[in-house]
Parts: structure tokens; sequence; C-alpha cells
């Protein structure tokens, strides 16, 4: 005969498994889409439209591969041209000096070392990540991959582009470095 403490534990662990069991699931918008774009954007070109939340891939006149993105929160996000200066595969990371001063507690394993968190699947950059320069020089900005993928599609990076590991990959495959990078 089942205990009350068993049917309620058993009813309990039945409501959670469907939750637990979910994968996270990206709104379609953001999948990779081909469409039109404004012909003044040549092929090779990047262009991110924060606003809206996708990056696209300029692959013809008037053509583009189009990525959803998450992007930095108000007042962080990176604006104007840059190109790739420079491309890493499972990168190292360290937050900037100024995150580490906006929220110590969010990096308190960064405060007062030089400790750089290694490439992996626990690593913020994710899988790939594309460093965007401005006149030769790193502008610490970088276009990635994510290990927090609910982030696509909101404004709430320290300045960054995010992309799903997946989408960053395949874009790193189609562009080299010296790719422009327009963010509007």
């Amino acid at each position: 005969m089942t205990s009350r403490r068993q049917f309620i534990a058993t009813g309990l662990a039945a409501l959670a498994t469907p939750a637990l069991a979910r994968a996270y699931e990206l709104d379609p918008k953001f999948q990779p889409t081909r469409v039109q774009i404004q012909a003044n954007y040549g092929p090779g070109q990047l262009l991110v439209l924060p606003r809206a939340h996708f990056l696209y891939y300029v692959t013809a006149p008037g053509e583009a591969l189009r990525y959803g993105v998450g992007v930095g929160r108000a007042g962080l996000e990176f604006q104007g041209t840059a190109v790739i200066g420079a491309k890493r595969k499972w990168p190292t990371w360290r937050p900037t000096n100024e995150m580490i001063k906006r929220d110590p507690g969010a990096y308190a394993k960064f405060v007062d070392n030089d400790y750089i968190q290694p490439g992996g699947p626990g690593n913020p950059l994710g899988a790939r990540a594309l460093y965007l320069f401005q006149n030769g020089r790193d502008t610490y900005y970088r276009i990635h991959g994510t290990n927090a993928p609910r982030t696509i599609g909101l404004s709430v990076s320290n300045g960054c582009i995010r992309m799903l590991n997946e989408h960053v990959k395949d874009l790193f495959e189609r562009v080299p470095t010296g790719t422009k990078v327009t963010v509007l």
C-alpha cells in the first residue's frame, strides 16, 4: 500500500520531471535564416542590429544569412565599425577590470589576481570568439558563443555579441580575419 508520503513524493517528482527534461528551445526567429538586406552592404560583411537582436552575414548583394544574438545591456553595448582582428577556438576568458569593478561579487574569482578561465563548455565565451579591432587595436568586444543560450534575443551582456555555440561555429568558418563588422 502506498503511504501518503510516497504518494506526495511521487506526485512532486512527476510534476518536476517535465520541467527538468525540457531542453531550452530557441525562438524560431533566431535560427539562421536567409533574408533580403539593403544592397549597400557588401558580400562578406557583418551587420549587427542590436535592438532587433540580429547579426547578418552578407552573402551576396541584397542577401544575407541572419542569426539571432544576445547583446550588451544599455550603456555597455558596442556601436560603430570594426574588423575581426583575431579568431579563437575555445578561447580563454577574463573579465575586464571595468566588469570586475562593476560587479565584484559576480567576478570574485578574478579579484586581485591574474586568473584566466580556460576555454571549454563552462567558459562564457563559448566555442568560438571573433575579436573586434579598431585601428589595429583590440576593442575588448567580441562576437562569441555562450554557455547561457537563454540570453539570445536579450540585451544582458557586458557589451559583447553572443551567439549559440553551433551558430558561432558556423559563422567562424565563413568569415576570415579582416572582415568588416558594422554595429548600428
